[in-house]
């Protein structure tokens, strides 16, 4: 079983609380159909085990099949740098499936930012390096495809719906909280 080779950082993007005590990180691709179908999923997740869960996104864009993902990447992160990450990441997800440099624009001109400052940063490449950072911790931590989930450090191989990440959380919970497994999770 793969192991998370990169602990969670400061330039993650985290929800939940900090002292949680399941993690769950996942590695996505914004052009990736699979990752599409798993945000919902994730959002259900977090709505049902925010108390008890903190959960990080990775970049992993596989350029050489979704030739949008990178760049949408660097436009969560764009969005990121003025706060909007996860209104850009939603919002990325759900245009999925017609994903292109103008839906891009047409995301980050509705969350009141610039495009041209956008145009800017994918041109220069501003952030090109936290993308690759991401997809090569990804690559070290034995990722070969998307949504690629890790439990509290331990690669999750069951399926990314609502009730197999479920159990995955329940399961990490209940190993580092023995005492606290018959409290259900609110």
């Amino acid at each position: 079983m793969s192991e998370l080779r990169f602990p969670i950082n400061e330039d993650d993007h985290i929800v939940g609380p900090e002292d949680a005590p399941v993690t769950l990180v996942e590695y996505g691709d914004y052009q990736c159909p699979h990752c599409q179908a798993a945000w919902p999923q994730v959002e259900a997740v977090l709505k049902r085990s925010k108390s008890v869960l903190r959960y990080a996104y990775r970049h992993f864009p596989i350029s050489s099949i979704h030739p949008i993902a990178k760049p949408a990447a660097e436009t969560a992160e764009f969005a990121g740098a003025h706060g909007l990450f996860w209104q850009t990441h939603s919002v990325i997800y759900a245009n999925g499936l017609q994903l292109s440099g103008s839906t891009l624009a047409a995301i980050v001109s509705r969350l009141g930012l610039d495009v041209a400052d956008l145009q800017n940063a994918l041109d220069q490449g501003i952030y090109a390096r936290k993308v690759e950072f991401d997809l090569t911790s990804g690559i070290r931590s034995g990722v070969n495809g998307t949504p690629c989930f890790f439990v509290n450090g331990k690669r999750h191989d069951s399926g990314y719906d609502a009730m197999s990440l479920s159990r995955a959380i329940d399961a990490a919970r209940r190993d580092v909280m023995p005492d606290l497994a018959k409290i259900p999770v609110r």
